[in-house]
């Protein structure tokens, strides 16, 4: 028996003829596919650009001039002041640049402080969560309070918690338990330094156990019954299956919860004021301190653009030694 085909219609019949065929209607499906992306991150490209890009590269210009009071009604016409602000937030030897140094270093060691104090704890905690116990979702639930708190509000109750006279702290250490001879200062001199720290410990560390909590779930629990069966302990598998298992995860952490640290300004004005003490002047503060306590805006900007690219210099080697980790591992 012969088969015939089917009479094409007329419609198909033309567009099979026509120059481009079929691929007409298949091509501009593939640039509806191809460019629907595009146009749909096209809102937030445009945020993005109002709200950062904008006013950085404002900021960018602003450190280059000789921007004060006396400019601020029309920044424009202030005076071209080249790198001047630049070689004066840099010179050690002058106020400004010695005042900045010390700044910087003690955002260094605050930051290294809190990371290490964040990722341990929320690492440990998510360690532990992972058995099951009684009342094991309430204690995650309250884990989560001091992420889900407002930031104002929790660094308020904290800095009346640190009042010297009448606050929680010195009443549990001095009054309660007879720890310190005389209720110690907490907002001001050394002590500030532990108090940001405690602080900021505290509003950090349920982000790193969120995230290790979600890391945790993708390891399986057939190789911690394997490794249990061959003798290995505690210990032992977290140090070769856990820790291992959550490597790309805590690369991600630790670069987010530097940038956050080191960046952080709500934590000591709010728990401090506008004048933060010496011991707990972190760069940001130091840099809104200089732009609008002297009205040295240009000064400011140009603190502000050193910090950045400090941030961006430490993300790209963070990046590249983590990649280079990664490949070898993987090698």
């Amino acid at each position: 028996m012969t088969l015939t085909a089917a009479p094409e219609t007329g419609e198909r019949t033309a567009r099979k003829n026509s120059p481009g065929g079929a691929r007409g209607p298949r091509r501009s499906g593939r640039l509806r596919r191809v460019g629907l992306p595009y146009l749909l991150l096209l809102p937030a490209l445009i945020l993005e650009l109002l709200v950062h890009l904008v006013p950085m590269v404002i900021g960018i210009v602003v450190s280059f001039k000789e921007l004060t009071q006396f400019y601020v009604r029309d920044w424009g016409t202030a005076p071209w002041a080249g790198f001047d602000n630049y070689s004066l937030a840099i010179d050690v030897n002058a106020p400004v640049g010695e005042a900045l140094l010390r700044s910087f270093a003690t955002t260094c060691l605050f930051t290294l402080s809190s990371v290490g104090l964040c990722w341990l704890l929320g690492t440990a905690a998510a360690i532990f969560m992972q058995e099951t116990f009684r009342g094991r979702g309430l204690l995650r639930t309250v884990f989560l309070v001091p992420y889900a708190l407002p930031v104002y509000a929790a660094v308020i109750t904290w800095a009346f918690m640190f009042q010297r006279d009448n606050g929680l702290v010195n009443h549990v250490l001095h009054d309660q338990l007879g720890l310190t001879d005389t209720p110690p200062f907490w907002l001001i001199g050394e002590n500030s330094f532990v108090t940001l720290l405690v602080v900021s410990v505290w509003k950090g560390w349920p982000f790193a156990f969120l995230i290790m909590m979600a890391g945790l779930q993708n390891i399986p629990r057939e190789i911690y019954e394997a490794a249990a069966l061959d003798g290995a302990g505690v210990w032992q598998q977290v140090r070769r299956i856990t820790l291992p298992s959550l490597r790309p995860v805590n690369q991600v952490l630790v670069l987010v919860l530097f940038l956050w640290t080191f960046n952080d300004f709500n934590t000591p004005f709010v728990l401090f004021g506008k004048a933060a003490p010496e011991a707990a002047d972190l760069i940001s503060l130091h840099i809104y301190q200089s732009s609008f306590q002297t009205w040295n805006f240009g000064a400011g900007s140009a603190m502000s653009v050193l910090l950045l690219l400090f941030l961006l210099v430490v993300t790209g080697a963070y990046l590249l030694l983590t990649s280079r980790g990664r490949k070898a591992t993987d090698a």
